[in-house]
């Protein structure tokens, strides 16, 4: 944050990095409990799961620029948008990050990349033709922020052991449902292990599940409060908040689907109309909040605070 003009948010800052405590505190135990319960494939799990999180800490960028079908555009391809980019740059000091453009109807963006140097900011095509340049403004440098605040980079370590933990406790349904409980050979020791291990990465899903959660939820106002305050114009950022989310509902539920996916990393997540348990546990506050908060930072501006 030093590098930057961005807001400093020390909020932030001790959220990141009590999640990342507990968070290895939970994966110290995960691990440890795999060992105890299978210690004939706990070093395999290990190696499996330290080739995992180095893939996706040092890939991530790729990662979702693949599933989202992002390209990387020159400032030939979409001058305007480069433009917009090169003004926060210019305003907040901050590095310039790559800038992509991927092609959905879907109104987003989000940023990604371990650090300022790998960072690729990337709007969608439906983002572009709903929004005018001020508004557009306010969403890239929410985005920006988050690159300047390293919280994109906490994220994808801290959603690591949800993962694994995730993938092992479906695997091992999988197993159990298909072929573990299916055998008569040793039933009792296998349901047991197999009980034991789903138990434990369950435990570890829903634990980390809602640490990152909560992070998440934090880190999008800190980024909403952090863009206001760099362009001064809160109430540009609120009118795209708005569009956005009102847009997004009339945008076909099988489109949504396919991008609720990455709800984690959008500036607001792909919602239809209605109220759904999924809500309950988003990666965004609600809209009423950001924009009670957007409305206070207005109103701080313009009595000079």
């Amino acid at each position: 944050m030093a590098s930057t003009r961005y807001a400093s948010d020390r909020g932030l800052t001790s959220r990141m990095l009590v999640t990342m405590f507990l968070l290895g505190l939970v994966y110290v135990a995960f691990v440890t409990a795999f060992f105890v319960i299978v210690p004939k494939f706990g070093v395999i799990a290990l190696v499996i799961a330290v080739a995992f999180l180095f893939a996706q800490y040092f890939f991530s960028d790729k990662l979702t620029m693949f599933a989202m079908h992002g390209r990387v555009v020159s400032p030939d391809e979409a001058p305007e948008l480069h433009g917009v980019i090169d003004r926060i740059c210019a305003m907040s000091d901050a590095p310039k990050p790559r800038v992509a453009i991927a092609d959905t109807d879907v109104p987003n963006a989000f940023a990604t990349g371990r650090n300022q140097k790998k960072a690729v900011v990337c709007v969608t095509t439906g983002l572009l033709r709903r929004l005018d340049p001020v508004e557009l403004e306010g969403v890239l440098a929410h985005e920006m922020a988050h690159v300047a605040h390293k919280d994109v980079a906490v994220m994808t370590i801290a959603s690591f052991l949800g993962i694994c933990a995730g993938l092992i406790t479906r695997f091992g349904l999988e197993w159990g449902l298909w072929g573990g409980f299916n055998r008569r050979s040793n039933d009792q020791n296998t349901g047991l292990i197999l009980l034991a291990v789903v138990g434990v990465s369950a435990l570890a899903y829903a634990v980390s599940f809602l640490l990152t959660r909560a992070l998440s939820r934090y880190r999008e106002l800190s980024a909403d409060r952090a863009a206001a305050l760099l362009t001064g114009r809160p109430s540009a950022l609120a009118s795209a908040l708005t569009k956005v989310t009102g847009e997004i509902a009339r945008i076909p539920t099988n489109d949504l689907r396919q991008a609720q996916a990455f709800n984690a990393f959008f500036f607001t997540p792909a919602f239809g109309k209605g109220f759904t348990i999924s809500h309950l546990f988003s990666t965004h506050p609600p809209l009423d909040k950001r924009l009670a908060q957007l409305q206070k930072i207005s109103d701080q501006l313009s009595r000079g605070v």
